[in-house]
């Protein structure tokens, strides 16, 4: 009960102002990335406010904010193209009971089998993914609108050297969005893309039919929802743990993003995750605690209802500004670096996983393409096992499984023998499956000697013991 009153009321004055800054910040980027979906502007700003207000009581990171987001928006494209929104809204709430069910499971236990280079690799492509988004709203256009877009751009870096207090993305829209109304600017707006409507979200229920068909379009979206939503929010939350110094429940924040999806399905809004960008910021607000999160969301409602009449009138170059301006900062520019310092098999994972989502356009499938190969590497290199021969005693030296047992066998296949038996070591060496054990048995029974093998761990007698025991 104390931690959970400290998590609440421990730091109010620095959650509420953090909280009222993040939910400022949140509107520009939650149109944004409803247009990028597909979606009208009210499914990405009625994500963010249900799932920040239900993440903030039941996630497992404090002050972490979890709203609509990019990586989000850029696996439901193709759904929402297709099938239209009541899918979406679907696939929203299954994504959402998968989630729970990974958090049950403890599936963010498997977190740390992603190599680094399947991360940097997932940053990037995002970032690449979403510029690329961006490009229908500028390429092609007036000149006007690359004005108001470089302008953006250059007003986000340079507020910050003159106003700190206030997110720069939104001191930008706020200027740029007026000077487009005051002068007339033939800009397409907000409103050109889908309506704002200054109500609170209401329940219902998915206008889907509720058959095997359905679920056979809405599953393969959801398990990649699940997959992307949970890696970024298990992403976020390390790196909220290392900035506070503190620790956080990764698989109680597995179920807290389920059931906030379920929720946020049910009410109109599109799957969404936590948000590295605006995590970072409210905690470089001073948000220690589970009520900024809370703030953020409710703040952003109140600012919808009252102010919806004006953010219809955002010009889309300067949304477009402010996501490539997201996708700069998220891009991690130390992977040039990285490239010509690593090890080149980390590099080929790192470029294999971008390339593989770029050309699917799903994040999910990149990551676990990055994952096997990078654990084909793993395996490879660990197969490699040497045996040397001194005082007809041979001397395994590496890891004896499935991969590495023909080298194994071909050793002493190829071995003249004239001695009546031979020892085989494996002091530096161990027995990890049934393979291996096999390749023991075959060695043993086809060599014209008798055969001792001495130097075994206790693991690797006990996996001796246990496959003799059953054959």
């Amino acid at each position: 009960m104390y931690s959970l009153r400290k998590q609440w009321f421990g730091n109010v004055r620095a959650d509420v102002l953090a909280g009222l800054v993040v939910a400022l910040a949140l509107i520009p980027e939650a149109i944004a990335f409803s247009i990028l979906a597909g979606v009208d502007p009210m499914v990405g700003l009625y994500a963010s406010f249900v799932i920040a207000v239900t993440i903030s009581f039941v996630g497992g990171r404090p002050a972490m904010i979890s709203a609509a987001t990019g990586a989000m928006a850029l696996v439901i494209v193709s759904l929402v193209k297709d099938h239209g929104l009541q899918y979406l809204l679907a696939a929203t709430i299954l994504t959402g009971v998968i989630q729970i069910l990974f958090g049950v499971f403890k599936i963010a236990r498997l977190m740390k089998f992603i190599p680094n280079a399947v991360m940097i690799g997932f940053v990037n492509s995002l970032a690449i993914l979403v510029f690329i988004a961006q490009t229908p709203h500028f390429i092609g256009g007036s000149m006007m609108t690359w004005l108001f877009l470089l302008i953006t751009v250059a007003l986000i870096y340079v507020i910050p050297f003159i106003i700190k207090g206030i997110p720069a993305p939104l001191i930008a829209v706020v200027i740029l969005s007026v000077v487009a109304v005051f002068f007339g600017a033939d800009l397409k707006t907000v409103g050109d893309m889908g309506t704002i409507t200054q109500s609170l979200p209401s329940f219902f229920i998915p206008d889907v039919p509720l058959n095997l068909e359905t679920l056979q379009i809405i599953l393969p979206y959801s398990i990649a929802l699940a997959i992307v939503g949970l890696m970024e929010s298990l992403l976020t939350a390390a790196i909220l743990d290392d900035m506070t110094d503190s620790s956080s429940d990764k698989n109680k924040e597995a179920r807290g993003q389920g059931i906030a999806n379920i929720i946020n399905g049910f009410f109109g809004g599109m799957a969404g995750c936590a948000m590295i960008g605006q995590s970072v910021i409210n905690v470089k607000s001073g948000a220690r605690g589970r009520l900024s999160t809370f703030v953020a969301g409710s703040f952003l409602m109140f600012l919808i209802l009252v102010l919806g009449d004006y953010v219809v009138q955002i010009p889309m170059p300067v949304l477009a500004g402010v996501m490539i301006v997201v996708c700069i900062t998220q891009f991690d520019w130390s992977s040039f670096k990285y490239v010509v310092t690593a090890p080149k098999q980390d590099v080929f994972v790192m470029l294999l996983t971008i390339a593989v989502v770029i050309y699917t356009h799903n994040l999910a499938i990149g990551v676990i393409s990055g994952v096997l190969v990078s654990a084909l590497f793993f395996i490879s290199k660990i197969s490699s096992i040497t045996i040397h021969e001194k005082n007809n005693i041979h001397y395994v030296e590496g890891q004896l499984f499935f991969a590495s047992t023909e080298g194994f066998i071909s050793y002493f296949k190829n071995l003249s023998i004239e001695q009546e038996s031979i020892t085989i070591d494996f002091s530096n060496s161990r027995i990890w499956d049934d393979s291996a054990v096999g390749a023991l048995l075959k060695v043993k029974h086809t060599l014209p000697c008798e055969v001792h093998f001495i130097g075994m761990d206790q693991s690797s007698t006990a996996i001796m013991r246990q496959i003799m025991d059953k054959k």
